[in-house]
């Protein structure tokens, strides 16, 4: 490589660099400042992106030369930005105090909001945008030609450093910004207006998505799939400087951009896992980032797990029996294609149980739980593929492959907590659909596996129907009797207090090392079930959609409860089930659907149901007890121990709680 060619790639990599960290510096600053993972930072640029190519071509037939370009792109950017306060003030603003993963969820709802809006109004179809004016003639560099409008991106990274800079140090509102990522409640203790504060981080921080959208411009087009394309590069640079740190990933940017613009020449095989193995070396040198502060040993989201998941009494044992009697007649009244859809739930309770048992068992919050789903499906489908094994020697495999998997990943990933822990699990899921992507020989690529069906006394889809009944609820029945076992109490030791279970001599590590392996097999078997089911594999089974719809139904079902999962997995497949056939706007239904959950039944929907029967239970049994009581007690004031002994007698199930045994 001679010295011209270099300096235009370092120019190359430093113009993508200067895009990365404009859409970046907006997603770390909503997080240092709300704590809210922004999954829809992506909608806006994309938003960005479109407004400014209509907004643009109408300015530029008014005849204004470069003043029309540059002024459409702050119009789309002021709009994107407008957008924001509109997104805060609804949704966001009502869900401040609820657990992190559900402001995800809620964020996520409006990304598949936002992409059936854009397919209507701009329709399916790349738009083109207009090239900036006085900017199209390349320049000669070293004897090379190099895009003008490239040079001027490369400025515009570090003139939006240095605004950010000054905006950060030299107002008010970056004083407060500031000391909101230091302390927010504390900030929220001397006075300062939360809401206010909160609504103009998120108007800067969509206004700078929408910036990084409407510059991308004159370089590619606006289409309705850019959105989840940066949203995870966008997540790498956050995390890689650290989450809160505007420097930190104006330095990840630089990385990144230069990274790529020569990772495709010396590592061409490897050009989609480049960004991701940078993040997981980073992390793993430094976990919380280049530049980023230490977490304490109790995460942020940790306040959203506490509290032991209650045993079942009789009523949730007849309603457990029950269902599984009812799905073991199923067949009886169901028809192939009823069956076809009880069996895709099956498998997707089994993969959301087994992130539950991270999440909501140890805290250990994933966004890659895909990872060991994708690897229990290769690992069955390559053992019926290359090794020609039959499904009773290949399904084994699959729990086997992923809990290898896991247990290399876990490794890394229980030295690191909170965000840095869940994006590792991400870098890791990143990686492995990289590899099945691009290791076209062994896998596929693209294509996947194809041909890959269960033996031929499991052919018929009753009998498949009863093969995955049955490993389901023995797969999910293990995990359970695991939560209530002693290494379940304390694996949730571990999650409410880091410290005081190391202090009682309980191996952390060891602990979360340990449950990454159990809930990665069973992950795994659902893999499995699954290639069966559909006889082929291919990448997307690792991909972030499989993940982020984990996720979903984790949290519909209700995080703190043990069963909640396989609802949530119910509600959401019946869902996308019944409406996507009906109409071309699913996303947006379903968007809608989850957005009003998330409001309405912040516990879940068996999390709502436990708390109305405990309700319900608690006011029967205060109404028992007034009707047992003797005339003229009712007027009697009761004596702390007495009122102590009634609101014990009143609580579900007559169980005393660790504060009533404190008392």
């Amino acid at each position: 490589m001679d010295l011209s060619f270099v300096v235009i790639q370092i120019l190359t990599g430093l113009a993508s660099a200067s895009s990365l960290f404009i859409i970046a510096s907006g997603l770390t600053l909503v997080f240092g400042v709300t704590r809210i993972v922004n999954f829809a930072h992506g909608s806006l640029y994309m938003l960005g992106a479109y407004f400014a190519a209509t907004i643009i071509s109408r300015l530029l037939d008014l005849h204004y030369g470069p003043v029309s370009f540059w002024c459409g792109v702050l119009l789309a950017a002021l709009g994107v930005g407008a957008l924001g306060v509109v997104m805060e003030v609804v949704l966001l603003r009502r869900i401040y105090r609820a657990p992190e993963l559900f402001q995800l969820l809620a964020t996520f709802g409006v990304v598949l909001i936002v992409q059936d809006v854009v397919l209507k109004v701009f329709g399916p179809q790349d738009i083109l945008g207009p090239r900036a004016p006085g900017l199209r003639a390349p320049v000669e560099i070293l004897g090379r030609r190099f895009p003008s409008y490239e040079l001027v991106m490369i400025a515009a990274g570090p003139t939006v450093l240095g605004l950010l800079w000054l905006l950060l140090r030299k107002t008010r509102f970056g004083v407060l910004v500031r000391a909101a990522t230091q302390d927010r409640e504390m900030v929220g203790a001397l006075g300062v207006n939360q809401r206010l504060l909160f609504t103009g981080t998120l108007f800067l921080g969509a206004f700078l998505a929408g910036l990084g959208g409407a510059l991308q411009i004159p370089k590619s087009p606006a289409t309705p799939r850019m959105d989840l394309d940066i949203i995870a590069e966008a997540f790498v640079v956050t995390v890689i400087g650290g989450m809160g740190s505007i420097p930190g990933a104006f330095l990840a940017a630089i990385m990144i951009g230069q990274l790529q613009a020569f990772g495709i020449l010396i590592f061409p095989k490897v050009t989609l896992v480049l960004v991701f193995l940078l993040m997981a070396l980073v992390l793993v040198v430094r976990p919380y980032g280049l530049l980023g502060r230490p977490e304490g040993p109790a995460p942020a989201h940790a306040a959203a797990f506490n509290g032991a998941p209650r045993p079942w009494g009789p009523t949730e044992r007849r309603i457990a029996l029950g269902t599984v009697a009812a799905l073991a007649l199923l067949p009886l009244a169901g028809d192939a294609y009823l069956l076809k859809v009880a069996t895709e739930i099956l498998i997707l309770g089994l993969l959301a149980f087994s992130l539950h048992f991270l999440v909501g068992t140890g805290g250990l919050v994933s966004f890659g739980h895909a990872a060991y789903f994708g690897l229990g499906a290769y690992g069955a489908a390559l053992a019926c593929k290359h090794l020609s094994l039959p499904m009773e020697l290949a399904l084994p495999l699959a729990p086997i492959a992923a809990a290898l998997g896991a247990a290399v990943v876990g490794f890394f990933v229980v030295r690191l907590s909170g965000i840095y822990l869940a994006m590792l699990t991400l870098a890791a899921a990143q990686i492995l659909y990289a590899v099945a992507f691009q290791w076209v020989e062994v896998t596929g690529g693209d294509n996947g596996l194809v041909g890959i069906w269960p033996s031929s006394w499991a052919s018929d889809r009753t009998i498949y129907y009863y093969l995955t009944l049955a490993f389901s609820v023995a797969a999910i029945a293990a995990l359970r009797h695991a939560i209530y076992a002693p290494f379940g109490y304390s694996l949730r030791a571990t999650r409410d207090s880091e410290l005081r279970a190391d202090a009682i001599g309980i191996d952390v590590r060891q602990q979360r090392w340990l449950s990454f392996i159990l809930a990665g097999s069973a992950a795994g078997l659902a893999g499995g079930l699954y290639v069966f089911l559909k006889g082929s594999i291919d990448p997307s089974a690792l991909g972030i959609p499989v993940s982020v719809d984990a996720l979903t139904m984790l949290l519909l079902g209700g995080l703190q409860t043990v069963m909640g999962p396989v609802v949530g997995a119910a509600v959401l497949h019946g869902l996308k089930d019944q409406i996507m056939p009906l109409t071309d706007l699913w996303r947006l239904f379903l968007g809608c659907s989850i957005i009003v959950l998330v409001l309405l039944f912040p516990n879940g929907l068996v999390g709502a149901y436990e708390a109305l029967r405990l309700s319900s239970t608690a006011t029967k049994g205060a109404a028992s007890a007034r009707r047992r009581e003797p005339d003229g007690a009712q007027s009697r004031p009761r004596a702390p121990l007495e009122a102590l002994a009634r609101s014990r007698a009143s609580g579900a199930g007559g169980e005393t709680s660790k504060a009533d045994e404190t008392v």
